[in-house]
């Protein structure tokens, strides 16, 4: 029985780096956002980290709405690419930085359950279903504690075509 040598754990990791840097870096308003991606293997957490110009209503002060709808569904677009591209990235398919374009928006759904704080927020996104033209997702957004959402989304996205 023949075996392939494996490729080292560190170019493995780079492949990974420089995929979710082209897929995050074709979206200009992310960075406007500040919002980062921690990767642990194939899991992605969005980061939005707190910054005065996010707050919509200084009484409060709160998370403006359009902030928390913006970063629900940038989380949903990069996750389900990050996704869609995994086994590419995984066996050295993927072509970098050359990047397939990112899904487009049919709908998107977000439900508001409390104040966002001025603090940072995290979401995560899940794949409900992913076919080669339409996918459906769910985007959890917490803050302090997973378990205390103060937003979540659905929605409804066309897959860009191959080729």
């Amino acid at each position: 029985m023949s075996r392939t040598k494996s490729e080292p754990l560190q170019v493995i990791k780079q492949r990974r780096d420089a995929a979710l840097n082209s897929l995050v870096s074709a979206v200009p308003y992310i960075s406007f956002l500040g919002i980062e991606f921690d990767r642990r293997g194939d899991e992605l957490t969005a980061v939005l980290p707190f910054d005065e110009m996010l707050i919509g209503n200084p009484m409060l002060p709160a998370i403006h709405g359009g902030v928390t709808a913006a970063f629900l569904e940038i989380t949903a677009m990069i996750g389900l690419s990050w996704s869609v591209l995994w086994s590419e990235i995984e066996s050295g398919k993927v072509e970098l930085p050359a990047i397939p374009r990112l899904p487009k928006t049919i709908d998107f759904t977000v439900d508001y359950l409390r104040t966002g704080l001025p603090r940072d927020a995290y979401a995560r996104v899940r794949v409900n279903r992913s076919g080669r033209r339409y996918a459906s997702v769910y985007v959890e957004g917490w803050q302090d504690n997973r378990q205390r959402m103060f937003a979540q989304a659905t929605g409804h996205f066309l897959m860009p075509q191959k080729g």
